[in-house]
């Protein structure tokens, strides 16, 4: 697709254009799929004209048509797969975890989040032949979690043949921002949004979108039944935000989630996910860890438009995630 200048768009001139850019509109494809209202306050300038602006966006763009789905297969072999290097986890998921869709992953704590996590924010830089995407990563990360030492352990797990470079090119290929709130997290996917564009042309573009954990802010501010319209609102919205990046750069995105006892189950396994069925909705695969004997983890995969549920054991060691 040509890039397309904002300035280009009617009613856009110079000083509406920067204002666009920085509230993290700097593209056109961006603008096509934003809502009146946000455009408007964004911009500073009336609905109306916001609502002129998105339209003209959207032909530009070529967004909002309908498209046969001989156009969809064609665009699905854009997509690629992120490996994790254990042959039965990335056989449960086709191959590895896909561009342009959202994994989540929940589980109790130990149940190797984070592990998963870090052993992509590694994998992602990898060659494609290798089973990585050439990419680097922006890392979210709402509950301190993010540890360099971890990454470098993990490194020195990699195949013999994988060489990423000393390990301060490593890490300075991962991107971190801590959030403190709920309104900043949704405020650091803005800001992820231009950093990823500034990388877009470099040697390695964003490929990987991490955010650990999701639901962690929200659950902590939102808490009591009469918040629960305004959180799942939020979720929602920072959710869908989330796609439409992961959808402009065909990167990967993947997120942790935090979980609860329900405790009406009497038989089975009472551990549900955390933001019910607006994350359950919104993510394309949905990832249940859990701990097994000696040590191994379970990966269940729960949720998939195009693979059957099913189950993969690994082990979590210092040098990552291996095979058992």
């Amino acid at each position: 697709m040509t890039e397309i200048d904002l300035e280009d768009l009617p009613g856009v001139g110079a000083t509406t254009a920067d204002k666009l850019r920085e509230a993290g509109y700097g593209t056109v494809e961006s603008i096509a799929t934003a809502t009146t209202s946000d455009l408007a306050e964004a911009a500073e300038i009336g609905e109306g004209t916001a609502k002129k602006v998105i339209l003209a966006a959207r032909k530009m763009a070529d967004i909002g048509g309908f498209k046969t789905g001989r156009d969809i297969l064609d665009k699905r072999k854009d997509i690629k797969k992120l490996q994790t290097l254990v042959p039965e986890f990335d056989e449960l998921m086709g191959g590895g975890l896909e561009t342009q869709a959202i994994t989540e992953v929940y589980g109790e704590f130990g149940s190797g989040k984070s592990q998963l996590v870090h052993q992509m924010a590694v994998n992602a830089q990898l060659p494609v032949e290798l089973g990585g995407l050439h990419g680097c990563v922006i890392y979210v990360d709402t509950e301190n979690t993010f540890r360099p030492e971890r990454i470098e352990q993990m490194v020195n797990g990699l195949p013999e043949e994988a060489d990423l470079g000393p390990l301060e090119d490593i890490l300075e290929r991962i991107h971190v921002a801590r959030a403190h709130s709920s309104d900043h997290q949704m405020l650091l996917l803005e800001t992820a949004r231009e950093l990823a564009n500034e990388l877009r042309t470099s040697d390695y573009p964003v490929k990987l979108f991490v955010i650990d954990s999701l639901t962690s802010l929200f659950r902590s501010e939102y808490a009591g039944r009469g918040t629960l319209a305004a959180r799942q609102q939020k979720l929602n919205r920072h959710m869908h935000d989330l796609l439409k990046l992961i959808d402009d750069h065909n990167a990967v995105g993947l997120v942790t989630n935090q979980v609860m006892s329900n405790p009406a189950v009497l038989f089975g396994d009472p551990t549900k996910p955390i933001g019910g069925n607006i994350v359950g909705h919104t993510a394309t695969f949905r990832l249940y860890l859990r701990k097994s004997k000696g040590g191994k983890r379970v990966a269940r995969l729960v949720d998939s438009p195009n693979l059957p549920e099913g189950e993969a054991a690994f082990m979590v060691e210092q040098a990552g995630l291996k095979q058992c």
